[in-house]
């Protein structure tokens, strides 16, 4: 039956892309969330009935918040102007999170960890440069140990975008989002941390890149250094 369900998914991207993107808010939930299940219950909940606040002290909090929620909506009324001028979305503030997200829901696939496999690499790279708009250049990592695993082709934010896997003996894998850049300046290498996931990512050119892996930071940076004179040519 999960066969049946691929099948017809890889059919059909707009499902495909539809089903990607509840599996990557249902990673987000957990990644955000499932710490707090292993966290203490507040002493404040312990409390019996004897020790809760006077009927008397919770009403004039309860006016006090709802003044408050009044004037959080005049002032969201009243900037709504400045938040529909500003433009684009910063693109780089948004594709760690990303790239994280997609690398959490696909690095752990066994049968399926790519839609197209390493050895049809010359296929992938003219696909996903097709659906991207521009030249795309998959970097070889086998020198840090890394080796192509395929890639796969994933909704963006504002566009298409790519994921490419590797992967080294031990079963470690690494991605490379890729995503359509759009006039956003070039950056140089920024590093954030999402949950357990660490990410170097820049933009250049008509993409923005952002390499993830679970990994120590000053490895994942030499990848990332590797991959990058790769792309540009250096």
């Amino acid at each position: 039956r999960a066969q049946q369900v691929r099948e017809w998914l890889a059919s059909h991207p707009e499902e495909a892309a539809r089903v990607h993107h509840w599996r990557a808010q249902n990673a987000a939930l957990h990644a955000a969330f499932d710490p707090v299940l292993e966290e203490a219950v507040p002493d404040r909940l312990r409390r019996s009935p004897e020790s809760a606040v006077s009927r008397h002290a919770i009403v004039p909090r309860m006016a006090a918040s709802l003044a408050w929620l009044a004037m959080g909506t005049v002032l969201g009324f009243f900037a709504r102007g400045s938040l529909l001028v500003t433009g684009k979305p910063d693109l780089a503030a948004s594709l760690p999170h990303q790239a994280a997200i997609a690398h959490i829901v696909y690095t752990p696939e066994v049968r399926h960890p790519v839609e197209v496999g390493a050895e049809q690499e010359t296929h992938l790279v003219q696909w996903l440069s097709k659906r991207l708009g521009s030249a795309l250049v998959i970097p070889k990592l086998g020198a840090q140990g890394f080796f192509l695993v395929g890639g796969r082709l994933l909704p963006g934010n504002q566009g298409p975008a790519a994921q490419i896997m590797y992967q080294d003996k031990t079963g470690t894998r690494l991605t490379l989002y890729v995503l359509q850049e759009t006039g956003n300046p070039e950056t140089a290498f920024r590093f954030a941390n999402e949950g357990k996931v660490s990410v170097f990512y820049w933009l250049d050119g008509p993409f923005g890149y952002a390499l993830s892996g679970e990994l120590p930071r000053e490895r994942l940076l030499a990848i990332a250094e590797t991959s990058y004179r790769q792309l540009v040519g250096k």
